[in-house]
């Protein structure tokens, strides 16, 4: 009897409560043993040793999402690949158009250009004044407070084209600061109407990560970015990885593709979303000891089933027509 060595890693490997296993690996499996005649027990166990066990002979086989590399390789053989996928990568789900758009006009964007534009307001203002305190003390006189903030209010009725008629220079000087305003204010007031347009604008309320180029700039969850020097936090599982994306905790995760999508639609699809291109390419195979004698046998009826009709079949009862 081989000892089959497995791990939940869902719909590939799925626990059920009485113990038993189902998922696409298992049901591989389980036909490969019914073609060659084989007589096996599953025995769940950790990640590495699905490895380690093939090298001391505690297992016979491993079998779960398990995916091809060299240094594994280097240890194990591996059986032909009957699933080739990718890295995927999750992000937020986004909330309705008209929240994400108020949530825009209290953002730290918004009020760093409404502070900006209040600057230039005030500097405009505060040169007027000093023209007009003293030739037009009736509109811009008073205590430097009332002056600044009649300089204030011109400026802003200036650059709006409101155009009450209540305050205006009448000193030379300050009619020389009113032209230059004026043209001013039509670029000034054209950027930041862009500006604020930019904020609401449907691109800026989609996900700031678009693909992985945008990873190096975000909070991501993912172990593989370590060789890339990408900033990013590592989590024991993908399920505390997508809890931490969905409370906001990180911007990202990435992970098999296959695996996380399936997650996110059971668990998350409200929160989460996966982007749809994938990155990196990986193959999942059954792994066997160095030299086993079952690899040959096991390919060429592996062969045979991924290629059926069946199989497809399968595949698409667990993860569906778009995966």
């Amino acid at each position: 009897t081989l000892t089959v060595g497995t791990k939940v890693a869902p719909p590939f490997v799925m626990k059920q409560d009485d113990g038993s296993f189902e998922g696409i690996s298992i049901e591989l499996w389980q036909q490969l043993a019914e073609r060659l005649g084989l007589k096996f027990e599953f025995k769940e166990t950790s990640l590495d040793n699905l490895i380690t066990g093939l090298e001391d002979g505690s297992l016979d086989a491993s079998i779960a999402a398990l995916t091809v590399t060299a240094p594994r390789e280097e240890l194990i053989d591996f059986g032909h690949p009957f699933y080739t996928t990718g890295l995927a990568i999750a992000v937020p789900q986004e909330g309705s158009s008209i929240w994400n758009a108020v949530k825009r006009f209290f953002s730290w964007e918004f009020f760093t250009a409404l502070a900006a534009l209040g600057g230039v307001l005030l500097l405009v203002g505060f040169a007027v004044w000093l023209f007009e305190r003293k030739g037009n003390a009736e509109e811009f006189g008073g205590s430097t407070s009332q002056g600044l903030g009649s300089g204030f209010w011109w400026a802003a009725v200036t650059m709006t084209t409101v155009g009450y008629g209540d305050k205006s220079p009448r000193t030379l000087g300050g009619r020389l600061v009113g032209l230059v305003w004026m043209f001013a204010a039509i670029i000034i007031i054209s950027g930041f109407t862009a500006a604020i347009a930019t904020s609401l604008t449907v691109s800026q309320l989609e996900s700031s990560v678009k693909g992985v180029d945008d990873l190096p700039n975000v909070r991501v969850s993912a172990n593989f970015l370590e060789s890339r020097g990408i900033r990013h936090q590592s989590k024991p599982d993908l399920e505390s990885a997508l809890q931490d994306l969905a409370r906001d905790k990180v911007d990202a995760v990435i992970y098999d593709a296959p695996l996380l999508k399936y997650l996110a639609n059971q668990e998350y699809p409200k929160r989460t979303r996966v982007l749809p291109n994938t990155i990196e390419r990986q193959d999942y195979a059954i792994a066997l000891p160095a030299g086993s004698a079952l690899r040959e046998p096991l390919n060429r009826e592996l062969l045979a089933i991924i290629n059926g009709d069946e199989w497809q079949d399968v595949v698409k009862r667990y993860l569906g027509e778009d995966m």
